[in-house]
């Protein structure tokens, strides 16, 4: 129930509102530290997907093996 109106707030954010909360994580971090962040995020969401796409061919693979030997 949290997350929905998490959600829901994150969506009802405009225009002004979104470019003030960049302006504060610049204020926050600074211009040399955001793209060592953004990098950061990056590799993080890659091997998120590598992994993801990993296990999905292995339940794959484990479905063929299953249909084969039947």
């Amino acid at each position: 129930m949290a997350i929905t109106n998490a959600f829901l707030f994150i969506g009802g954010l405009g225009g002004t509102e979104v470019i003030l909360i960049l302006f504060a994580i610049l204020l926050l971090f600074g211009a040399k530290r955001i793209p060592e962040l953004a990098r950061g995020l990056g590799k993080g969401i890659r091997e998120f997907k590598d992994a993801t796409k990993e296990i999905k061919s292995d339940i794959e693979n484990s479905v063929k093996d299953d249909s084969t030997t039947k």
